[in-house]
This record gives structure tokens, C-alpha cells and sequence, in this order.
């Protein structure tokens, strides 16, 4: 899809919701058709597309045909769209897809399988601590997995720097000791 068409389909919902035709929901998208497009021409027929509840350019460029796309939209599941059969799944709990693009990945990788999986958040949801346990454990694991956070600079309506300013230091203390117990108990086994 080009530019245009993405910008035309997001149009044409946006006057269909304001006619009252979508009782539900809707989060539009705007302003990022050049680097989806780019992103989305490594994404294969058979990768795995993990969205949020801003998600029509994903599913368009996934290549969910336009009329099923909107059928979804007019029936209200525009913030929970799922296709299994283009492997494009959403949730409008933010960050709450991660865990399960980082399973998806993780099952790939076990069964030898060569797909790679998409995972698409906004730059809040790269601020949670969902985001940096499954960055953390598909890098330690080695998952077939890309995680692309989409920065509008705006968390809801605030914006996002003034809520996590960027190189604050955070309150923190961390050091290193030898524990002298095991995890569990005292390393005698005791009956109860």
C-alpha cells in the first residue's frame, strides 16, 4: 500500500466514526505511513504481527484485505483486531501483547521454524517493565523477534518526555553479595 491509500482508509473511518457508524472505539493512525512502509517490506507473508489498539496501518500492511479490515472496525473491534489466518493479533492493554510475541517467538524458535515476529509499541509501553523483561528475555534467548516502539512524543495527551524525562537517573541501588543459604531453606531438607 502507498501513503496515500493508508491515509485515504484511516479517512474514511475517521468519517464513519464521526457519523455515529462505529459505537465503539477508535484510535486512529496519522503521520507514520513512509516508516511503516519501510518497516513492513521486511515483514514476510509468514512473520507474526503482535499490534496495539492503534493498529489499522499494521493490519493494511500485513496485508488484511481493506473490507475486512473495516467490517471489523464497523463491528467495534477497533482496538482488539485479530486475523489468525495473516498471523496479526492486537490487545488494547497496553504492552499486555509482549508476553505473548516473545511466547510466540520463543515457540518458533523451538520448533526450528524460520519466521520472525513483529511486536509494535508505543514509546509509554517501552517505559513499563513488561517491555524490558521481554526485550531482555528474547535477547538472552536469542528469539526471532523485533520489537518496534512508535514515538508520537505523546502518552495519551501528555507529553511522554515530561513524564519520563530522558537520562534521569533513576532511584537506584544496586550491588553484589555471595549469599550464604541456598534459595530455599537452610540447605538441610526439613520435615514438616
Amino acid at each position: 500500500m502507498t501513503p496515500e491509500e493508508l491515509r485515504a482508509f484511516e479517512e474514511e473511518i475517521r468519517l464513519l466514526y464521526e457519523a455515529g457508524k462505529i459505537l465503539a472505539p477508535v484510535h486512529l493512525s496519522g503521520g507514520n505511513e513512509e516508516q511503516l512502509i519501510e518497516i513492513f517490506e521486511r515483514v514476510d507473508t509468514q512473520d507474526w504481527v503482535f499490534s496495539t489498539h492503534r493498529s489499522h496501518y499494521h493490519a493494511l500492511l500485513k496485508g488484511v484485505p481493506p473490507g475486512r479490515l473495516k467490517s471489523e472496525i464497523l463491528a467495534g473491534h477497533s482496538i482488539c483486531l485479530n486475523f489468525p489466518d495473516h498471523r496479526f493479533y492486537t490487545s488494547a492493554i497496553v504492552g499486555g501483547i509482549l508476553p505473548i510475541a516473545t511466547g510466540v517467538a520463543m515457540g518458533i524458535k523451538r520448533a526450528g521454524g524460520r519466521e520472525v515476529v513483529w511486536a509494535f509499541v508505543g514509546e509509554m509501553a517501552a517505559e513499563t517493565g513488561m517491555f524490558y523483561e521481554c526485550t531482555k528475555y528474547a535477547a538472552g534467548h536469542d528469539l526471532p523477534i523485533m520489537f518496534v516502539v512508535e514515538d508520537n512524543g505523546l502518552s495519551v495527551n501528555s507529553p511522554t518526555r515530561e513524564l519520563w524525562p530522558p537520562g534521569a537517573p533513576p532511584r537506584l541501588i544496586h550491588y553484589t553479595y555471595t549469599r550464604v543459604y541456598p534459595h530455599h531453606g537452610s540447605g538441610v531438607w526439613v520435615n514438616f
